[in-house]
């Protein structure tokens, strides 16, 4: 078997050398190519054709974020974002990598001696992501977000009777731009409360509600122990599962599902408790399973299930294993799930009218 082939991109030759002596002490990694600045891993991205490249986001000569927008614009490669960066301003560029196209992000090793379960995330986060079909994301060659909506055709939901009360989205690797282009999508005004879960760690979840926010006319913000929802979109906080009981939203600590915390499975599950058949969910793109079986739950309880298709995944792991169990109602383009969520609403708002 072929080694992966790996360009790092990291300014400080210190955490160059750590990250290289992580990765080539694996014989299934091979370092192909160093960078220390964001135009020269371009160059390079262009002749090596690695199969991951790890970038850092504060890179001289050219932006971490530029090199991605660039990079996925005119060569899609898998890139593991490898941070320090945890201020505000910094994680925003984060959170605009993610957006254009990255797939993942880790932080920088810590100095001094060696840490085995950095290294051990690093090498199998790397291996992992070599196994990802890159798409093009445009945005780098023309700065628009993504392409026109596609429209939707046939009825919102079969229940012509229904009146949705709440929409459950669950997204991981290549969730941050998916749930951003999904609140592009939707008018300004969409009446029902948006609760989310997507898989990003600590301490790269802490700001991104608030980078969230700014992007969209619609409300972003972590929910809040006890409250219950308004319109707008309400994160689940890192670290923590997402659950709605008694019309508030409330945390858990419960254990891992399939290794995530917070889960879609657990706020889903809880949904189709809570609300049942006046739900509205759906699972994006990432890898693993988790949310297909809360899916299903909801779609036994008579809710609205949609899956994101295949050609519009970053990964399609989630979507699919839903799409599997016969959990997905509907498997829909990303740019056509916008659309799906305001004409289900707009339906209930007529039935409760009438």
């Amino acid at each position: 078997m072929k080694p992966v082939r790996v360009l790092v991109v990291e300014d400080s030759l210190t955490v160059r050398r750590r990250l290289r002596e992580v990765l080539d002490a694996d014989s299934e990694i091979e370092v192909v190519g160093e960078a220390g600045d964001g135009r020269h891993a371009i160059e390079l991205c262009a002749a090596l054709r690695p199969d991951v490249i790890t970038l850092d986001m504060m890179l001289p000569v050219m932006s971490g974020l530029a090199a991605t927008e660039y990079i996925m614009a005119y060569c899609p490669t898998p890139i593991l974002i490898v941070s320090a960066s945890t201020n505000r301003g910094e994680l925003f560029k984060t959170y605009e990598a993610l957006a254009a196209g990255a797939l993942d992000v880790m932080e920088k090793p810590l100095g001094g001696d060696g840490d085995p379960g950095w290294e051990r995330r690093l090498v199998s986060t790397v291996k992992l992501l070599a196994r990802v079909r890159t798409i093009t994301h445009l945005r780098g060659r023309t700065g628009v977000p993504g392409s026109a909506r596609v429209p939707v055709e046939g009825e919102p939901h079969a229940g012509q009777s229904q009146r949705f009360r709440l929409v459950a989205l669950g997204a991981s690797t290549g969730g941050p731009g998916a749930i951003r282009q999904i609140l592009l999508d939707l008018p300004r005004g969409f009446p029902l409360p948006i609760l989310a879960v997507l898989h990003i760690g600590e301490p790269f979840g802490t700001a991104f509600a608030e980078w969230l926010d700014g992007q969209t006319p619609h409300r972003v913000r972590f929910a809040r122990e006890g409250e219950a929802p308004g319109p707008g979109l309400w994160l689940a906080p890192p670290g923590r599962h997402l659950v709605l009981r008694g019309g508030a939203t409330h945390f858990s600590d419960a254990p891992e599902r399939y290794s995530c915390r917070p889960s879609a499975d657990e706020l889903f599950e809880s949904v189709a408790r809570e609300v049942g058949d006046a739900a509205l969910a759906c699972l994006l793109t990432g890898m693993g399973r988790d949310g297909a079986s809360g899916l299903l739950q909801i779609r036994n309880a008579g809710g609205a299930t949609i899956a994101q298709d295949e050609e519009s995944c970053v990964v399609y792991g989630m979507p699919r294993e839903a799409v599997l169990i016969g959990a997905a109602e509907r498997v829909l383009p990303l740019r056509a799930i916008g659309a799906a969520l305001a004409a289900s609403a707009q339906q209930a708002a007529t039935v409760s009218r009438a």
